[in-house]
């Protein structure tokens, strides 16, 4: 498996980017909040990747990083969930905006993913729900935290995925939610 490419971003497109590592360009489908975050045309970039092989083909799915990665990883091991409704959950919700929706059974924040109606909303519950508290038990990325709550505040305020992410980077992780959000906001305002 590719786990990553590191190497100066050659293309960024509305749902694809390649970029060119020891001259050869490689083509990986992202999600649109990744690829608003990734820099400009010619920058030096390092991107995480999934490489899905199948009847069909070889693709190569990039994210900027490991928990976009694994979230993406567990909604395709979901029946019925393919990388591109994948990547439209990744434009939609950060992965720790999903994985609280998914902890919280909030199957109507789930189905405003394009292309996943209620059913198939309760289905990405029922099977994930149980993978992702284990996660969260043995360490893993807390799916009910402060800083998820933080980015759920700041998507409801109307910031996008990719500047709620980017806001509470850094952020103290066992301070009271109320400051994390300020600190969140301040960095928004910069």
């Amino acid at each position: 498996m590719i786990a990553f490419v590191k190497g100066t971003l050659a293309h960024k497109g509305i749902d694809a980017a390649i970029v060119e590592a020891g001259g050869v360009g490689y083509l990986m489908g992202m999600s649109t909040s990744a690829l608003a975050e990734l820099p400009d045309v010619g920058s030096e970039v390092q991107v995480f990747t999934y490489l899905q092989v199948s009847d069909a083909g070889v693709a190569l799915y990039g994210f900027v990083s490991q928990e976009e990665r694994e979230m993406f990883e567990q909604l395709i091991g979901v029946s019925s969930v393919g990388p591109k409704m994948a990547l439209a959950a990744l434009s939609t919700f950060t992965p720790a905006a999903l994985s609280s929706a998914i902890m919280a059974t909030d199957v109507d924040a789930i189905s405003r993913i394009p292309g996943i109606g209620k059913k198939k909303a309760s289905r990405i519950v029922l099977e994930l729900q149980g993978t992702l508290a284990k996660a969260a038990e043995a360490g893993g990325p807390k799916a009910g935290g402060v800083l998820a709550q933080v980015v759920e505040d700041l998507l409801a305020m109307g910031f996008t995925s990719a500047e709620a992410d980017l806001a509470v980077k850094g952020a103290p992780e066992n301070a009271p939610e109320a400051e994390v959000l300020q600190y969140a906001l301040k960095r928004l305002g910069q």
